[in-house]
């Protein structure tokens, strides 16, 4: 990856970041500010609900207080007491209800039932617990209606004269009662009345019956104009407070958009008993917040978008001022890696870029410099090294050499017979003398004159082949099992075949030479990576760490006979193929040498 590709990357994530970081700081607090004033408004309509449910309790309670304060109400509990007749009053219920403007109101005798229902007149002497005991204060209560249905009202219960006739009465709660509360614009409230059919939850009891799917019933959350159009999406709040008998908070989706959804609280209304009776649902609109998050939303992606804009030309301008020296830098020390000592950079202003330019040229110039020099100095001592090597290495053919000459003068002067046979042993030991002269001087001649691969496309697999054909009946002589392992796919490498094969006939024989007992030799050649290795693993005496080191080194060998030159010669053919030769090997464990070349796709 370039420094212009870094620095735009760097930049934009840089930029991202902090954008992503600000706008979710924004949209949290944004989202705190507007869920602390939904708990405040509900809070708030919370506390005039109950304002409201005292009034009209107080309203209730009063009104049955003058009720039993009339003469018609004392001359009647009177009469029923004394006669012990309820008959005549059947109907009193009804009128009494009208006058006082109730929903509810029944007449209750001495037994505990019912003498006369507004409500239900067909109630008649059925009895009624709530007249059980007199309470001083309104209470909530559900009560049943002749088609089968319940609603919910405030009752107060008063005894009349005595107090062995009492009177029961109260008024609906319901969307009436809603509408007369104060209702903020974006709120929405409804009141669901559990049906008379349908179980209620007793927290004396700790049951858990609640509304499930199947007894929910959407048409009785009522609001002020009605049923709430919404209804069926606030089942699962509303069976939580009927659950627990606790306040339900959650989000409310009423058309899979956030902009349409509610936050809302179900609130459940308790009897003096502690049953769920029903449930006040608060509901304020998430249309302000949504819409607050989307505006900064859409600001933090302008904001984003224009830094990503600003990172790309501030990435483009230091990259014209940076990277593009930098660049010209790298390309120049690759050039000079590659062996052009005369490349040199423009030297452009008086910055950091302009003298690490400057300090780069005078370096090439002292390179180009010291590389002459060096490559003088380098001849001189190659050329005394091998002089040195030569004089060593023609010393020993030289000596016997020098003896069988001195035999030969001495056997001059003996008969013919014993100088014939002199003569003979002689000239066989001057034949083999000679013969290794000119073995020892061909070695040097092609080390110094190796000559420059003739690249071709060649499959490594058949220099292995070929190498296991031309040593397996000798190997096999010396009691070496010779393995070859090539890869399955092709392995094309741009080779000089022959100088190759002789890079690897001669790792084949050393390493058949330090068999001498047998052993396994295995020849390999398989891909890795975008290159090909091509190994010769033995299982012989092996290699100390010192000698792994100096083994590529001219003149040095581990043999007792050899002048050192053979893997130094494998080195400077690899080295011309652009590969590398390296040894791994421990003492007793064998020895793997390993060439690596460059691979070709096929």
């Amino acid at each position: 990856m370039s420094l212009r590709q870094k620095l735009l990357l760097l930049f934009s994530f840089t930029v991202a970041a902090a954008v992503a970081a600000v706008a979710w700081t924004v949209l949290v607090r944004i989202r705190h500010v507007f869920e602390q004033r939904d708990q405040e408004e509900t809070a708030l309509f919370v506390s005039q609900f109950q304002r409201e449910f005292q009034h009209r309790s107080a309203e209730v309670a009063s009104t049955v207080d003058r009720l039993v304060a009339t003469e018609r109400a004392r001359a009647m509990a009177f009469e029923i007491t004394q006669s012990g007749d309820a008959s005549p009053f059947l109907t009193d219920a009804g009128a009494m209800a009208q006058d006082a403007q109730l929903d509810f109101l029944e007449i209750v005798g001495p037994d505990g039932n019912v003498i006369s229902s507004a409500q239900w007149p067909a109630r008649f002497g059925y009895p009624e617990p709530a007249a059980a005991s007199a309470r001083q204060k309104a209470f909530l209560k559900r009560e049943d209606l002749p088609d089968g249905s319940s609603a919910l009202g405030l009752f107060a219960v008063r005894p009349i004269g005595n107090g062995t006739v009492r009177l029961i009465a109260g008024e609906r709660l319901d969307q009436r009662f809603l509408a007369d509360l104060p209702v903020a614009p974006s709120m929405e409230i409804g009141l669901y009345g559990d049906a008379g059919t349908q179980a209620i939850v007793s927290l004396a009891a700790s049951t858990t019956a609640m509304p499930s799917a199947s007894s929910f019933d959407p048409s009785r959350l009522l609001g002020p104009a009605g049923a709430l159009p919404d209804a069926p999406h606030y089942q699962t709040l509303i069976a939580a407070a009927f659950k627990t008998g606790q306040p339900a908070s959650g989000i409310v989706d009423t058309s899979g958009r956030r902009e349409d959804s509610l936050s809302a609280t179900a609130i459940p209304l308790r009897d003096e008993q502690g049953n769920v009776l029903a449930v006040l649902t608060v509901a304020i609109a998430r249309r302000g917040m949504v819409e607050a998050q989307q505006h900064i939303r859409a600001i933090a992606y302008g904001v984003a978008a224009g830094g990503i804009l600003l990172a790309i030309a501030f990435s483009l301008w230091i990259t014209a001022r940076v990277s593009q020296p930098i660049e010209q830098l790298a390309q120049a020390a690759e050039e000079v890696a590659a062996g052009n000592w005369e490349t040199r950079v423009p030297e452009r202003g008086r910055g950091e870029l302009s003298v690490l330019a400057r300090s780069f040229n005078h370096m090439t110039g002292e390179l180009a410099s010291q590389r002459q020099r060096l490559i003088q100095s380098e001849r001189v001592a190659a050329w005394r090294e091998l002089a040195r090597r030569l004089a060593h290495e023609l010393k020993n053919p030289l000596f016997p050499l020098q003896l069988t000459v001195e035999n030969l003068v001495r056997a001059r002067a003996l008969p013919a017979a014993e100088f014939d046979e002199v003569f003979r042993e002689s000239t066989a030991t001057l034949g083999t003398e000679i013969s290794n002269l000119k073995s020892i001087i061909a070695r040097f001649s092609d080390f110094s004159k190796m000559p420059k691969p003739e690249l071709e496309l060649i499959d490594a697999a058949d220099l292995v082949e070929r190498s296991r054909a031309l040593y397996e009946s000798a190997a096999a002589e010396a009691k070496i099992r010779l393995v070859a392992e090539v890869a399955c796919g092709p392995t094309l490498i741009n080779a000089d075949p022959e100088l190759l094969h002789r890079a690897l006939s001669n790792l084949v024989l050393n390493a058949m030479d330090a068999m001498p007992d047998g052993g396994k030799l295995t020849i390999t050649a398989r891909p890795s990576g975008d290159k090909i290795e091509l190994r010769v693993a033995d299982t012989g005496k092996g290699l100390t760490p010192e000698e792994c080191q100096r083994l590529f080194t001219p003149y040095y060998t581990t043999k007792q006979y050899g002048t050192g030159l053979g893997l130094a010669i494998v080195q400077s053919v690899v080295a011309d193929h652009a590969g590398t030769i390296t040894v791994e090997s421990r003492t007793g464990e064998g020895a793997t040498f390993t060439i690596t070349l460059p691979r070709l796709e096929g």
